[in-house]
Parts: C-alpha cells; sequence; structure tokens
C-alpha cells in the first residue's frame, strides 16, 4: 500500500471515530418542563390551526391515608395531560397543529356541572374529566353534552361502560371487569383456582368485588371463601393476631383483595392463615400503567414524565397523556380539526393509537372503552402481560378482557 493510501485510509478512521463520540456524546433532547399551566395555552408560532382541550378535576373531599415512606405525588392526571400537550406540539410542528390545554380544577365542595357548564360555553368540545363516577354520568346527559367528546381518565366503573353509558364519553382506564378478567388469567395459568376473596367498605371495594365473582364463573375459578374486611388496628388487635385468624380455612390457593382507599391490602401478606400469594389492589395488582413498565419503548416515556413531573407516571397521568394522544393521532391522520371527523375517526376501525403496551389501542364500538393490554406488576417487577396467552378471541384477544360485545349492557 502507497503512503498516499495509508495517509487516506487513516485519515477516513480518524474522521469516523469523531462522528461516533459525537454520537455517543450527544445528550438526548427532552421536552422543556413545564413550568406553568399558562405555558400550555400558548399557540406555537409556527401552528395554523388550533384544537383547545380542556381538562376538568374535582379535588377529593378528603386526603386518602398514606404511609409515610410513599412519595407525595401532587396534580396526579394533569401532568400527564400536560406532557401529552408538548408531545402533540412537536407533531404539530410539521402539520402546522397546536393544541392547548385549558385546567379547572374545582374544591371538594365545588359543582362539577357548573363548571362543565362554562367550559362548553367558552367553545371547549373537548372535555378530559377527571371526577367521580357519578359526576360522569351526569355531566354525560347534560343539554350542553349534546355536542361535545368528554374523554375520562380515571374511572373504573363498569357501570359506565353499562347502563349507564354514554355516546359522547370516551374511557382510558381499563375498567374494574378489564382488570378482574387480567388476574384471572394469569391466576387460572398458574392452576390457582380457589380463591380467598376480601372486601373493603368501600363503594368502590364492592364494585371490584362483584367483578371478581363475575371473573371467576367466566374463568373456571371458584370462590370458596368471601369475606368483608372490619377491622381496626390498635395496641390491643394487630394485624399479626387478626389476619391469621381472619384467614384461616381449610385450603385456598391465592388471597384476592379488593381494597380501593389501601386501608389494609398491604397488612396481609406474610400473615394469612396458610402461606399463600395476595393478588388484586396488593400483592400483583392489574393495573393500566406501573412505574415497573419499560417494554416496548416504554422506558422512554417513564424518562420523559419523571424527567418534566418529577415522580414517577401514575395510572391516572397515564390516562391523561392516552387522552391527549388519542386526539393528537387523529388530527395528524385526518390532517383535520374538524370535530365531527376527529370523533368519526377515533371511533373507526382505523384508529389506532401507540401506548408503549406492544400493540396499537383502540376503542370498542359497544361501550366507547379503549382495549388495551392490562399489567400485573408486583412491588417491583413486571410480572405479566394480560391477555395472558393461550386466551383467544376471534377478532381482538383484547376483548378477552372485561366485557365482549354479546355481554355488553351499554345502548347508546
Amino acid at each position: 500500500m502507497s503512503i498516499t493510501n495509508r495517509k487516506s485510509t487513516r485519515l477516513l478512521a480518524y474522521l469516523c471515530l469523531g462522528l461516533v463520540t459525537t454520537s455517543l456524546g450527544a445528550k438526548q433532547e427532552l421536552p422543556p418542563k413545564v413550568t406553568s399551566p399558562k405555558a400550555l395555552q400558548k399557540i406555537p408560532s409556527t401552528a395554523t390551526k388550533t384544537l383547545p382541550i380542556a381538562y376538568l378535576k374535582q379535588l377529593p373531599s378528603s386526603s386518602q391515608a398514606q404511609a409515610y415512606f410513599d412519595p407525595v405525588i401532587t396534580e396526579p392526571g394533569l401532568k400527564g395531560a400536560r406532557l401529552g400537550i408538548l408531545d402533540n406540539n412537536t407533531t404539530g410542528q410539521f402539520t402546522q397543529q397546536s393544541f392547548t390545554l385549558k385546567e379547572s380544577i374545582i374544591p371538594p365542595e365545588g359543582q362539577p356541572a357548573e363548571a362543565f357548564k362554562t367550559l362548553a360555553s367558552e367553545g371547549y368540545r373537548y372535555i378530559i374529566l377527571d371526577l367521580p363516577a357519578d359526576s360522569i354520568a351526569h355531566l354525560a346527559r347534560l343539554p350542553e353534552a349534546h355536542n361535545l367528546l368528554l374523554l375520562d381518565i380515571s374511572s373504573r366503573d363498569d357501570s359506565l361502560r353499562g347502563p349507564r353509558c354514554g355516546a359522547n364519553v370516551l374511557h382510558f382506564q381499563p375498567s374494574h371487569a378489564m382488570r378482574a378478567d387480567a388476574l384471572a388469567q394469569y391466576l387460572m395459568k398458574k392452576r390457582w383456582k380457589h380463591w380467598f376473596v376480601v372486601t373493603g367498605n368501600s363503594p368502590e371495594d364492592n364494585l371490584l368485588t362483584e367483578a371478581i365473582r363475575k371473573s371467576s364463573k367466566k374463568f373456571g375459578a371458584k370462590v370458596v371463601m368471601d369475606k368483608p374486611w372490619s377491622h381496626q388496628f390498635d395496641d390491643r388487635r394487630t394485624p399479626e393476631s387478626e389476619v391469621p385468624v381472619f384467614t384461616q380455612k381449610d385450603d385456598y390457593d391465592v388471597v384476592v383483595v379488593a381494597d380501593e382507599t389501601k386501608a389494609f391490602g398491604d397488612m396481609l401478606s406474610y400473615r394469612t392463615w396458610l402461606p399463600r400469594p395476595i393478588v388484586g389492589t396488593a400483592g400483583l395488582t392489574a393495573v393500566s400503567w406501573d412505574k415497573t413498565h419499560e417494554a416496548w419503548g416504554a422506558l422512554q416515556l417513564q424518562n420523559r414524565f419523571r424527567e418534566m413531573a418529577g415522580h414517577w407516571m401514575t395510572e391516572v397521568d397515564y390516562g391523561a397523556w392516552l387522552a391527549i394522544r388519542t386526539l393528537g393521532e387523529a388530527a395528524t391522520r385526518t390532517k383535520s380539526l374538524d370535530f365531527d371527523r376527529l370523533k368519526s375517526f377515533i371511533l373507526g376501525s382505523d384508529f389506532a393509537l401507540a401506548g408503549f403496551k406492544g400493540v396499537p389501542l383502540s376503542f370498542r364500538a359497544w361501550d366507547n372503552q379503549l382495549r388495551q393490554p392490562v399489567l400485573l406488576a408486583g412491588e417491583r417487577s413486571l410480572v405479566a402481560v394480560a391477555p395472558i396467552e393461550g386466551y383467544l378471541h376471534p377478532k381482538n384477544e383484547l376483548d378477552t378482557l372485561g366485557n365482549d360485545e354479546a355481554e355488553s349492557t351499554c345502548k347508546f
């Protein structure tokens, strides 16, 4: 090889090394942090069309008891919506579309209907609802809601997908039935067919237990014990003394807990009469999103949210992000912000949303529920993702979770 060729080869190697070093050393660009909700109401200078979105949230009447070692999370849901707006506007730079978010937060004693009517009078036709199920059912039937699209991001109530369903309401959280079916599929795969069901004293606990009972019949399990939890711990009555007696039974494979308020479920582990796993709202839980989920690109969403919010993404945050992204995806695909066109596309067969769960997400035509995989998560690991392999469906395996079309009581 000539000296000239050697020099050329060496120079080319140095140039390639420089390019690789620059690429490896470059810091991944993240969306800017949101310092104020007002920033999300500003229209990007490159946009020619704007889609305004409202977020209606009622603060809870009393704070849920929380362990001192758990992080305090403020504004659950709102930060997920803000990230969704940032993501939509990133794409909107190329489509000349922009998205704004108005946040309407009402106190516990406030009237959701009044705030809702105000938003409708201001021209908002897409309203995210972070409200109790009863409030959602009431708002959906108001005359002002007739030509609006309401996006329910937090309720799990099966009645909103059944007798109280509304054609103008989309549901982004897995229902109680979907969560119970996800657990049931996994328990049957493990051949844990005999269930000891424990129910708390809140209305949500009873709704979840009802779904658990239906799932046991649907998948061939047997509830061998069904008991309400009514104990209060003090210096004389401790978990160590109460739980073994409460769970005393000849035999069972698993303890299924319905404790939505986290009042007692975490205290059952390692204290039951028989050495059995805990599932439900404690132990192995069925959730829409969890910090342990990192597959299918989920880690990048986890990191971006944590960078912006300062904490892990919650289920309600994920629901809000999905709601905003649904509107963004529809606007991008249709190249339009027309209300009727967007709604028709979202509810149509061509809609497919990337939700970092390995499969496209879409809405069920019979109840407007977002069909999606359900994560089965432990405290520090993702155990499984439902539908569990082997549970088949003639059209979409996601419809093995929750009420299928033939089972639905929803009548639009």
